[in-house]
């Protein structure tokens, strides 16, 4: 009867915890999207210039290490903040390339079905019964394939491989978000700061690369 009681009691105390590790990652999630869209709106206005590939990758993967090294501690917010400025601070000179190009329906479209696609997963995690850990193997092959096309990309300069490597990247972020969402509802993520950053990211490289399909789609139509 005791341990019935104790292992309830056990029970409870984790659906707590899954809850608050759940609703901090949500909330941590919204302010650094707010964050990130302020910042690309003042680098819009302000016509700041386009970030070079090699600085992106580097301040990219340092912030990340950054805030990985201090998930446990309240420096990691300072450093999340951080990475998500930098990365909206990247997104405004690329939204001003395609509004002056008078494409501003393709910038919303590829928001909205950024917004989509993310609340599908995410609806989708949380309900689901069926376990989703064999992504884990995909994701993994995935970013392998990713990395190794976007390397040959490098030298062979192919537009329709660079709409194959967004289709991927659109796939490989939909798949992130997916296991992500239900290793917290689960109790296999217990940090809502490496949580907040991997759906963020997922997000970031979703709505890239549904702008860049629906850009040469809409180009290839007029």
């Amino acid at each position: 009867m005791n341990e019935r009681i104790v292992n309830r009691g056990n029970g409870y105390e984790g659906v707590l915890s899954t809850n608050k590790v759940l609703r901090n990652t949500y909330f941590l999630l919204s302010l650094t999207l707010l964050f990130s869209a302020v910042i690309a709106g003042i680098a819009m206005v302000m016509h700041l210039p386009r970030v070079h590939w090699i600085v992106t990758l580097v301040g990219f993967y340092g912030l990340m290490f950054l805030t990985e090294r201090n998930r446990d501690s309240s420096l990691g917010l300072v450093f999340v903040f951080a990475l998500t400025g930098f990365m909206g601070y990247t997104l405004g000179p690329i939204l001003n390339m395609y509004m002056g190009a008078g494409m501003g329906d393709t910038v919303v479209t590829a928001l909205g079905g950024t917004a989509l696609t993310f609340f599908g997963c995410s609806i989708y995690a949380l309900t689901t019964k069926r376990d989703l850990s064999f992504l884990n193997g995909m994701l993994m092959a995935g970013f392998i394939a990713i990395l190794v096309v976007m390397v040959a990309n490098i030298f062979l300069k192919m537009p329709m491989l660079s709409l194959a490597i967004s289709g991927m990247f659109v796939l490989f972020s939909s798949a992130a978000i997916l296991l992500t969402t239900q290793s917290i509802v689960r109790g296999g993520e217990t940090n809502y700061i490496s949580a907040t950053v991997t759906l963020y990211v997922s997000i970031y490289n979703l709505f890239l690369s549904l702008l860049q399909i629906l850009g040469v789609v809409n180009s290839n139509d007029n």
